[in-house]
């Protein structure tokens, strides 16, 4: 069964021809079949198939002029050979590469020009090697060091320039640390810290100017504390404080003992 696409053209846009292919043999074999599983084909899932049907042959194609071929040889050649290709010119090329090196070397790939290189090395790295990434330039490298750093590490990024990083942050951080976090900036971020701190540290949160902030200190704070939330302006967040007050204050109903 083919692919959607019925024509078979080579990354130059030049028809792929079985007769004239210097690997014929595979064919006969069944390792290789058109518009399927082809080295010579611009299509990456025809190339991913025919490297996955002849992982033997991966190392071959490390230096093949097309990108994409090189690309997937990395994710299946042996590992010791793709250690060339960490200064290839393309950033397609060394993510894979990225994905597979010990950490001796992928130490030496934390300062790659591109960024989704950088992302598979901030996802392979663990703690201490992990620090040189938290002050990288692009948010969605250091949001990704947020996710995998240890949580001692974590009060370093307390304040990054951007919201979402922060906002894993206040995700993860110790409990010792997030009331730090109850004034900033974004009201996402003080969401999640109103989400985490233990009940009788909200009341600093109950007049938090963002009403979704409020709502989650009022589903949350102390009982002795919801009282000036009963008169918020939001209708949602005084409803809330307000049942909560009520179920507390309802008579506790007797359990059946079953005694006659």
């Amino acid at each position: 069964m083919s692919d959607d696409i019925d024509a078979a053209f080579d990354w130059l846009g030049r028809p792929v021809d079985c007769a004239a292919c210097p690997h014929a043999e595979l064919l006969a074999q069944g390792r290789c079949e058109p518009l399927r599983a082809c080295i010579h084909d611009r299509y990456a899932k025809r190339i991913q198939r025919f490297l996955e049907w002849n992982q033997d042959r991966a190392a071959e194609f490390l230096d093949h002029p097309y990108f994409e071929v090189r690309a997937i040889a990395a994710r299946v050649a042996p590992i010791f050979l793709i250690t060339r290709l960490m200064d290839d010119p393309d950033e397609t090329v060394r993510t894979s590469v990225a994905r597979r090196l010990p950490r001796r070397l992928l130490l030496r790939m934390r300062g790659d020009s591109d960024r989704e290189v950088r992302i598979a090395v901030a996802s392979r790295l663990e703690e201490a090697d992990l620090a040189p990434m938290m002050r990288d330039p692009d948010y969605g490298v250091r949001l990704r060091v947020a996710r995998r750093v240890p949580e001692g590490m974590l009060p370093a990024m307390m304040h990054d320039e951007d919201s979402e990083v922060r906002l894993e942050v206040a995700r993860r951080v110790g409990l010792e640390w997030l009331m730090s976090m109850a004034w900033d900036d974004s009201a996402r971020v003080r969401i999640a810290v109103a989400q985490r701190l233990p009940p009788e540290k909200l009341a600093a949160l109950a007049r938090d100017p963002d009403w979704c902030v409020r709502y989650a200190v009022a589903s949350r704070i102390a009982s002795d504390d919801l009282e000036p939330l009963t008169h918020d302006p939001v209708d949602e967040v005084r409803s809330v404080a307000l049942e909560r007050l009520a179920a507390e204050a309802a008579p506790a109903i007797p359990t059946e003992t079953g005694e006659p």
